[in-house]
């Protein structure tokens, strides 16, 4: 089988691989551009990119797919490679219905989460923020919606009380490239079997914005919990700034105000909005790097009765 391969970040290259280690036949690997990054700019490959080069497979960058010059090339690529099957995971770009239709047995995309829920562009993150018990991952037959195509298999896991999105994200990475190869054996031997939507029972998971990160401490701990498990949070304490990556739920209750600093030795505790107290395990002060909070609290100043302000943006 011919496959074409689509994906970007690192959550698609498992999947990737995982093709490459089931011995199909990688004809292209389409992945977004390379990008500036650091102080001197350096272009910096994607991540499948990477792992494609590795493995020794054709690699295109088009800046589209829907218009331009980029895209009459890609398309006339497509139609040489004339592909049975394109796999998209995490790719970055909409595929126009001329692409979609080119395979023999179309466009097949491994999404993480439990379809019809959380479609779009961060189905973990929104995952983690609305404290989700499960997840998983879906594979669908991709159509010119957003997500909306007939489901293939899923894989449903539980998500631990205070994993983070970075754990999620590994985990369901390689959920991921395990449902994908048993969807194209099903597919192969005839067993695969197309399951439409309910969209009354969507949801829609929209891009995760750097504000959405600072932490309201009238919020109630849980929600705290959650935002700083989903995207990391930020707060400010005596006018410097405090990245919050990892918290705990003490299930312990304060009369203090939203935000005030109750423990400050051994332990970084601090009251929310509905009087629950919450425990920072991992943070970064402004300028420095990334520690847990123990250390943090015995190089800072830090004294109970200290209150945590929200600032106004990042």
């Amino acid at each position: 089988m011919n496959i074409v391969f689509m994906g970007t970040p690192d959550f698609a290259v498992p999947c990737l691989k995982a093709l490459a280690d089931a011995g199909e036949n990688i004809r292209a690997v389409f992945t977004q551009p390379d990008k500036p990054k650091g102080r001197g700019y350096k272009m910096i490959p994607t991540p499948v990119k990477s792992a494609a080069l590795e493995m020794g497979a054709e690699v295109y960058q088009p800046l589209s797919l829907r218009k331009g010059e980029d895209a009459e090339r890609s398309l006339s690529v497509l139609k040489e490679i004339s592909p049975d099957l394109i796999v998209v995971v995490a790719y970055g770009q909409i595929l126009p219905e001329e692409i979609l239709n080119l395979p023999k047995y179309g466009c097949i995309n491994v999404h993480g989460s439990l379809l019809p829920e959380y479609r779009g562009a961060a189905p973990m993150q929104w995952c983690l923020l609305n404290g989700e018990k499960k997840t998983g991952v879906t594979t669908m037959m991709m159509d010119k919606g957003l997500d909306t195509g007939d489901m293939l298999l899923k894989e449903e896991t539980e998500i631990g009380e205070n994993e983070t999105l970075s754990e999620l994200h590994d985990r369901l990475a390689e959920c991921g490239a395990e449902v994908l190869i048993k969807t194209i054996e099903a597919l192969r031997d005839g067993t695969l079997v197309r399951i439409p939507q309910d969209d009354e029972k969507s949801t829609y998971s929209p891009m995760i914005t750097k504000n959405m990160s600072l932490i309201d401490f009238s919020d109630t701990a849980q929600n705290i919990h959650n935002r700083i498990r989903a995207i990391t949070g930020f707060a400010f304490i005596n006018n410097r700034r405090l990245k919050i990556f990892r918290s705990e739920l003490t299930g312990k209750k304060s009369n203090e105000n939203p935000g005030t600093v109750i423990e400050a030795s051994s332990e970084f505790l601090v009251v929310c909005g509905d009087g629950e107290i919450i425990r920072f395990t991992e943070v970064q002060p402004e300028g420095s790097r990334r520690m847990k909070a123990y250390d943090y609290l015995r190089g800072s100043k830090l004294q109970p009765g200290s209150v945590f302000t929200r600032g106004e943006e990042i």
